[in-house]
């Protein structure tokens, strides 16, 4: 059993079983979540018995490290995990030296804690998935398995164990990797319950942030728990006929119904949206597409990320030049939509948006 699958009552009621005082419970999961053992060895304020209980019942690491690949700048890192079915997943590590370098991370909870640097991690919920956009490298792939809670956390706890050794923390987690969270909607959540536990390892929710090709059924369930996790939806045309070509997901949820789902979502708990771009040479970076999503989005409390394409081998468009981004962002700012080009992080070592594909690659 992974351990990082229960949550505490759980634990509880197993510790109770084997005739384990209640407290004893209560000290695990701080060991797992606040001290971040790693293994049954770690946890030396529990008896000797114990501690061969666990190691024999539960499994910390739900995977193994396959290999990781540091990007030529040192900013960031991508690991390539293998699950015990053979799945190959990854995760990414991002180092931030200002949270003006990253707008959608840079939230006001980071500010008022006065942050210099942040160390942000994008995790994948999913292996593979069945979104099938174009452009995308795991959507490339299909959809292989949905991953467990446990499966998730163990990626957040696996950088964490890692920033420590650095006197470093996860300061920003982004549900951004591969396959989509709202389709795994179950799991995702209650991973995010477990990393935002005030007895564990308590993690902001607005620290957090959901990415979704806009399944707009699951945004209007999200918004009716009144979470306080950032939401950030992939759009990436402001036609339904454009935005099919490349987004499948579009013959079900069409523009119309993602933006509707969206104001639920705003009226719902008075958050901001943000609307993830990726600018696609001679495809959706012109003006008039520029102004055709500002027609789109005019009212909404939201923000436009735009974000040069990343390359994948699957799909040969070309990102958007520097300047065709500057007069794409120009445009919507001047129609009262706000919106920044966001930093490219990894794209030497395909950690980039839409570049992880749970495969061995070369830098």
């Amino acid at each position: 059993m992974l351990i990082y699958d229960l949550d505490l009552p759980s634990l509880e009621t197993i510790l109770k079983e084997w005739n384990e005082p209640a407290y004893r419970a209560k000290q695990i999961w701080q060991g797992l979540y606040q001290h971040l053992y790693s293994s049954p060895d770690q946890f030396s304020s529990l008896p000797n018995s114990l501690r061969e209980k666990i190691s024999k019942e539960f499994t910390f690491l739900p995977f193994s490290v396959r290999t990781y690949l540091d990007s030529s700048d040192g900013s960031t890192r991508k690991t390539l995990f293998e699950l015990p079915d053979g799945n190959l997943i990854e995760a990414v590590l991002m180092r931030y030296g200002d949270p003006a370098d990253d707008p959608q991370m840079a939230t006001s909870e980071t500010n008022r804690r006065g942050a210099k640097s942040r160390r942000t991690l994008c995790i994948s919920t999913q292996a593979g998935c069945a979104m099938g956009c174009v452009f995308c490298a795991t959507g490339q792939l299909g959809f292989k398995r949905n991953l467990s809670s446990g499966e998730i956390v163990a990626q957040v706890m696996y950088y964490a164990q890692l920033l420590k050794e650095q006197n470093e923390t996860v300061s920003n987690i982004v549900f951004m990797g591969m396959g989509e969270p709202f389709h795994n909607y179950e799991n995702v959540m209650t991973s995010i319950d477990r990393l935002n536990d005030a007895d564990g390892y308590k993690l902001g929710a607005r620290r957090m942030t959901i990415s979704t090709v806009g399944l707009a059924t699951q945004i209007r369930r999200f918004a009716d728990e009144h979470r306080q996790v950032n939401l950030a939806i992939s759009l990436h045309a402001a036609d339904d006929d454009e935005r099919l070509a490349i987004m499948p997901v579009n013959k079900r949820y069409k523009i119309d119904d993602v933006i509707e789902a969206c104001k639920y979502y705003i009226e719902k708990t008075h958050r901001r949206v943000t609307f993830e771009w990726a600018l696609i040479h001679g495809v959706n970076d012109t003006p008039e597409i520029a102004q055709k999503l500002a027609s789109r989005l005019k009212g909404l409390l939201c923000h436009v990320n735009a974000i040069p394409l990343n390359p994948t081998e699957g799909f040969h468009g070309a990102a958007t030049n520097r300047q065709r981004a500057q007069v794409f962002v120009d445009t919507l700012e001047q129609a009262g939509i706000p919106c920044t080009i966001r930093m490219r992080r990894g794209i030497d070592i395909n950690a980039g948006c839409g570049q992880l594909a749970g495969a061995e690659s070369k830098p």
